[in-house]
């Protein structure tokens, strides 16, 4: 198992006077350190060859980052901490992007559009769904909901070559929908991938259409009716997961 205090020590004696880029040099060699090879090893056949692991389990990890949140908050401001996590999510280790996502997570209402455009950026370096739905859901969607001028951002994301940025335009609306936001814009976005090939943009467009037809039937279920005979398979068997059987089934016998 991770042995979760470490980070915390070994950043509170260390952490006085240095850089973000210090900081998040002490975090790396702290999460190298604590993670579990044989966690690891399961991780690495999980993902194939997508990624490098050090063998953490999430919540340890999540623990472990907002521990250190804690203390860093002490001494330094937000820029310092969003700095620090710039930092992290860089390279092919899934803890150190995932510790940065946890280190800003449930700080959104105290970002505003620089955050955003710099959460943006780091579409450009995902290596895997795990750190990209990280990313997305847990930083960029809640921003999206607060703020619903910037889901304009999701078409221009729709139509990039980079297929995590056109998964992201799916995932950055999943918490606007939880609470019946963006169903237009869910429209148009389902219009625009309907016919994506790649499987991981299935997956998250099934995954929006999934919350969106929880949390909103009554304007989902008549949607996915009309879009049944067109959607790829595995867009519609995910999006009809919570519906009642009799609803889904009559949807999934197109």
């Amino acid at each position: 198992m991770p042995r979760i205090p470490q980070l915390t020590r070994r950043a509170s004696r260390e952490q006085r006077g240095a850089s973000p880029a210090e900081i998040a040099a002490q975090i790396r060699r702290a999460l190298k350190d604590g993670g579990s090879s044989e966690h690891a090893g399961g991780v690495q056949w999980f993902f194939k060859d997508e990624i490098k692991s050090h063998g953490w389990y999430t919540a340890d990890l999540r623990r472990a980052a907002v521990r250190f949140r804690r203390e860093l908050r002490t001494e330094h401001a937000l820029d310092f901490l969003v700095e620090v996590a710039d930092h992290l999510f860089c390279g092919p280790v899934l803890e150190e992007k995932i510790a940065a996502v946890f280190l800003l997570e449930k700080l959104d209402a105290e970002f505003g559009d620089r955050e955003f455009k710099l959460f943006e950026s780091w579409l450009d370096r995902i290596s895997s769904w795990a750190d990209h739905d990280a990313l997305v859901h847990c930083l960029i969607a809640p921003m999206v909901a607060a703020k619903p001028a910037r889901a304009r951002a999701v078409f221009r994301w729709a139509s990039s070559s980079n297929r995590w940025r056109r998964r992201a335009s799916c995932v950055a609306l999943i918490r606007g929908a939880r609470v019946k936001m963006f169903f237009p814009e869910i429209q148009i976005l389902t219009k625009l991938l309907l016919t994506d090939k790649d499987d991981m943009v299935q997956k998250g467009l099934g995954w929006l259409l999934r919350e969106t037809a929880k949390f909103d039937s009554k304007r989902a279920v008549p949607y996915l009716m009309r879009i049944r005979r067109h959607a790829p398979r595995l867009v519609l068997r995910t999006a009809c997961e919570t519906l009642p059987p009799a609803v889904r089934k009559q949807i999934l016998e197109a």
